[in-house]
């Protein structure tokens, strides 16, 4: 992928991983459990000065230090997170052990190391009945949303038996207030029924613009590239409720997030009008910005 990246830690109780940001502005996002994140930036790399400061964030001058309280697990709630620019130096250490993301993208501008509380990320419910799935747009893009220079990251919960991504639709050319270029990065977590483990299913289709093709089973831990084409459903399979992160970046000047409805099946939209959203939904707290 030429513009999005993603990285899933498993840390074992205080253990400690060094990262160095590169040429990409990354997110640390907790998907189980809480860590700590040092971040400095290299030398000859001042990082521009900030006002704001989160509750998780240390003050004074040397290296930012976000503690993450982050969550039990996906599907138990919001979890806060950690903003780390380029050309920086982190380290990531959970005492209790967990699981960990890092979204990035590649982008120009180096912005300001920043803490995420989980009490400020928007959630959403998009789409009724069937179709029916929940978001948490920690870092998507617009005006109210995190600021990042390239990286566009949310969070999607959807109920077993229903389609998620749903209409298919692409955003892999440049068309002024239509339609953004971005890559994509699916990663997947799918909450087992018992001692079965989770299952469902991501389809990727041709597009003008690109040749991906791609229906596949997914499961925990499982991530799907999409640099083209057009995307969904992913489909939950009936009693394992799906989670999957969204990482979007592109080499468009603005960051935006603009889509294209594939023509067989945007039409879906229309049928939930007098639908009502799942029951089963919200996982966790929410407003209705359908």
């Amino acid at each position: 992928m030429e513009w999005t990246r993603l990285m899933v830690l498993d840390l074992a109780p205080g253990e400690v991983y060094a990262h160095a940001s590169g040429e990409c502005e990354w997110i640390v996002l907790p998907l189980s459990g809480a860590c700590q994140v040092r971040c400095r930036a290299l030398p000859n790399q001042a990082s521009p000065a900030f006002e704001a400061r989160g509750p998780g964030q240390s003050p004074g001058n040397g290296p930012e230090v976000f503690q993450l309280q982050g969550r039990t697990g996906v599907f138990d709630g919001v979890s806060d997170f950690a903003y780390l620019p380029r050309d920086a130096h982190a380290e990531i250490t959970s005492e209790s052990g967990g699981r960990f993301a890092l979204a990035g993208a590649r982008c120009e501008t180096r912005l300001p190391a920043r803490y995420g509380p989980a009490a400020a990320v928007p959630v959403e419910l998009r789409g009724a009945g069937q179709c029916s799935r929940q978001l948490n747009n920690f870092a998507a893009a617009g005006p109210d949303g995190f600021d990042c220079d390239r990286l566009i990251a949310v969070e999607v919960l959807t109920p077993g038996g229903n389609w998620s991504s749903y209409p298919p639709h692409k955003h892999d050319e440049h068309h002024p207030g239509e339609e953004s270029r971005l890559e994509e990065i699916y990663y997947f977590e799918i909450a087992p029924h018992g001692d079965t483990p989770g299952l469902g299913y991501q389809r990727v289709s041709p597009s003008p613009a690109g040749k991906t093709d791609i229906l596949t089973e997914v499961r925990t831990g499982d991530a799907v590239l999409i640099p083209d084409g057009w995307h969904g459903p992913s489909m939950a399979a009936p009693g394992h409720d799906m989670y999957y992160l969204n990482v979007m970046a592109g080499p468009d000047a603005a960051r935006e997030w603009l889509i294209r409805d594939h023509p067989d099946h945007g039409w879906i939209r229309g049928s939930w009008d007098g639908q009502d959203v799942d029951p089963r939904l919200p996982f966790s707290r929410t407003e209705d910005h359908r």
